[in-house]
């Protein structure tokens, strides 16, 4: 873990327009430059960069954020992968926290089996190109399969002798533990023995997303019994089949840039593709698709294009796997290849044009391809058409976009031949199961204990009923109001709210920051915010209140969650658009001038701000409540009606003082 000293020299010393001139051309214009967005296909200069912010944005696909995060978009980088980039470009000295001697010995022990595969790696690939055999049997074989010289090098190929201990015995020559050997599963040990486990085979590596070598794949050249084809690097301390995608690292750039992400079988298909022109491509290896999988291919876009080589077989055997897309809220696409052809062999026939062409052409989507699928499968037995409508249904339920849903429901009825209404009962069924299963509650905020106590006669509260206080929900009707508030805990948190010189004969104020007033504020009438994410961004501010270093704008642009860091560049950036209020009470304040001019009515837009999201909240209530009082009195619910019409009483006192608070204008009274 890199400490958040050095995390603070990395981001003051990372130059934005140093950093994003390194990939994209820049241009002067103003205060600022601008060029093409490296995200999307940009025809016209979108992407903004900020020096005196440190922040850059496209303005078309939204993308943005700090140096960190610039680097970790462009370069598919972790966190601290990127920090680490940034440290190395300025010549900073990395200062890690302290391990543990346990911890020691693990990073250790992970980093000695990586350094064992990169050796592994060069070993294959010099015994391709160089080794008498390796040039006759491995590197024939590729350039037999069609693949250039470049993409052999690209993908880093190797070859495997045929002699059962070469590259063991040459790796313990070089002072390879013998231990970590077996543990990579390079080396299979027995009794008195020990052989190379791909001897014989041409070599893929299989990278991280980063880079490093974490397993093989080796395919066998000749034909042996009881020896299966392709022989994969078993499971490891550094490889874990289910979290890992062949290609990934050679294909990452191109799928956020195309936003889609081609997925085929094998390592060859994949190869192909690129020396086709089309990078934007990963296999599973040969194996159903995992949640792990998903995941890594979610990190880049949520468009996936499975290309199938017409082998039913093999199309029904990976439907489980693509349902595990559909739950996880991704657009799948199907492509069925003519008939003999796979990813591999049909590629070689095409340039990216002509392929891309014909996976337009001809991807379907999947719930209709399935559905078509085992419908032609079950034919007319009625056993099998009703098995297969409950597949359907459970593919459909677990689908997260209601509207998605509904679309497919509509399309399988037509095609299902089944009343829409009955599809419907199922699969609300289904989905409420599943909700059932996988929900789990939200919890509750614990305030902060902080130094502020200010004087609750000073800022009497509105005393809103504990029944009508809300609940944490995922989403609410309040986002652009906590939005509001959460621009000034970004720009001002830290700040004083009194701005203004004190008049002749007026006494000191007690010093009270925009972020402890917010706290109180809201706390006091038990309100908090309901958006996540607005939520996670409040609470971590308020932990940090004591903290004499804080300085909220630059905190959340170099934290680690790319979400919040986005959002706090939007919230940092000129063009963020002053609400109406602004404009009234300020007159059409200068964008270049909004800071400064803001900074002066901090003690009148803060409460403002407050007491607009305090409205809208007793404004939803008071619709619920008419809601219910509307279903009471037509269920003759006399006494239910008239507890509900205090209530509603209560609200429409509360209202009114507010509607009086928002005509005037708000000023703290000390």
């Amino acid at each position: 873990m890199i400490d958040q000293l050095t995390i603070d020299r990395i981001m003051e010393a990372a130059r934005i327009e140093d950093v994003v001139a390194e990939f994209v051309t820049l241009k002067k214009k103003g205060i600022n430059f601008v060029g093409l967005c490296p995200f999307h296909s940009d025809k016209t200069p979108s992407f903004y960069v900020s020096p005196s912010k440190n922040i850059c944005k496209c303005f078309a696909c939204g993308e943005g954020g700090s140096a960190v995060h610039f680097i970790m978009k462009h370069e598919q980088l972790s966190y601290y992968e990127a920090l680490r980039y940034l440290a190395k470009k300025y010549n900073i000295e990395i200062q890690e926290k302290e391990l543990t001697e346990e911890q020691k010995n693990a990073y250790n022990e992970r980093e000695s089996l990586f350094i064992l595969n990169e050796y592994a790696r060069t070993y294959f690939v010099n015994t391709l190109h160089q080794h008498s055999e390796g040039k006759t049997v491995g590197l024939s074989y590729f350039r037999e399969r069609g693949f250039r010289d470049d993409i052999i090098k690209k993908f880093q190929l190797g070859y495997s002798l045929e002699q059962r201990d070469a590259l063991t015995q040459d790796a313990l020559k070089n002072g390879f533990n013998k231990d970590y050997l077996v543990r990579t599963g390079l080396t299979i040990e027995g009794d008195n023995y020990v052989v190379d486990r791909f001897r014989g085979r041409v070599m893929f590596p299989v990278h991280t997303l980063s880079g490093k070598v974490v397993a093989f794949g080796g395919r066998i050249l000749k034909k042996a019994e009881n020896t299966g084809k392709y022989v994969n690097s078993p499971e490891s301390d550094i490889y874990h089949k289910s979290d890992q995608l062949y290609g990934i690292y050679f294909a990452k750039q191109a799928i956020s840039k195309a936003d889609c992400c081609f997925l085929v079988e094998g390592y060859t298909d994949v190869i192909s593709m690129h020396q086709a022109g089309i990078e934007n491509v990963v296999s599973s290896s040969g194996t159903a698709l995992t949640i792990g999988q998903i995941k890594l291919i979610h990190r880049f876009t949520t468009n996936i294009t499975v290309i199938y080589d017409g082998d039913a077989a093999g199309i029904k055997a990976a439907l489980r796997g693509i349902d595990l897309l559909l739950e996880d809220g991704m657009n799948i696409k199907v492509v069925l290849l003519p008939n003999g052809e796979d990813p591999d062999s049909f590629s070689q026939k095409q340039n990216a044009e002509s392929f891309t062409s014909y996976i337009r052409q001809h991807e379907v989507d999947f719930i209709r391809f399935k559905t078509q699928l085992l419908l032609d499968d079950a034919g007319e037995d009625p056993i099998k058409r009703a098995s297969l409508i409950s597949d359907i249904v459970n593919s459909i339920s677990i689908i997260p976009d209601g509207i998605i849903r509904s679309v497919y429901t509509r399309d399988c009825s037509v095609l299902l031949g089944v009343d829409e209404r009955v599809l419907i009962d199922e699969i609300n069924k289904k989905r409420l199961a599943y909700l059932e299963k996988e929900g789990q509650k939200q919890p509750q905020f614990q305030s902060q204990q902080n130094n502020f106590q200010p004087n609750p006669d000073d800022f009497p509260p509105l005393n809103i009923p504990e029944e009508f206080q809300p609940q944490i929900v995922a989403k609410s009707p309040f986002d652009k109001f906590e939005l509001a508030i959460l621009y000034y805990v970004v720009r001002f948190g830290t700040l004083q709210m009194i701005q203004r010189e004190l008049e002749e004969g007026e006494e000191a104020h007690e010093n009270i920051t925009v972020l402890e007033y917010i706290k109180f504020d809201l706390e006091r009438d038990g309100l908090w915010f309901q958006n996540t994410l607005y939520k996670e961004i409040l609470e971590e501010a308020v932990s940090m209140m004591e903290d004499q270093s804080f300085v909220p704008a630059r905190y959340f642009l170099a934290h680690p969650k790319q979400e919040i860091s986005r959002l706090t560049a939007n919230l940092l950036e000129d063009r963020y658009e002053l609400s109406k209020v602004h404009t009234k009470q300020y007159g059409d304040v200068k964008k270049e001038e909004t800071p400064m001019a803001e900074e002066k009515h901090l003690e009148t837009s803060v409460p403002r701000v407050l007491t607009e999201l305090k409205d809208a909240f007793i404004t939803h209530q008071m619709r619920t409540i008419k809601e219910k009082m509307k279903h009471a009195q037509k269920a003759g619910d006399f006494d239910g009606s008239v507890v509900l019409m205090q209530q509603l009483k209560e609200l429409d006192g509360i209202k009114k003082t507010l509607a009086k608070v928002l005509g005037e204008r708000v000023i703290l009274r000390y």
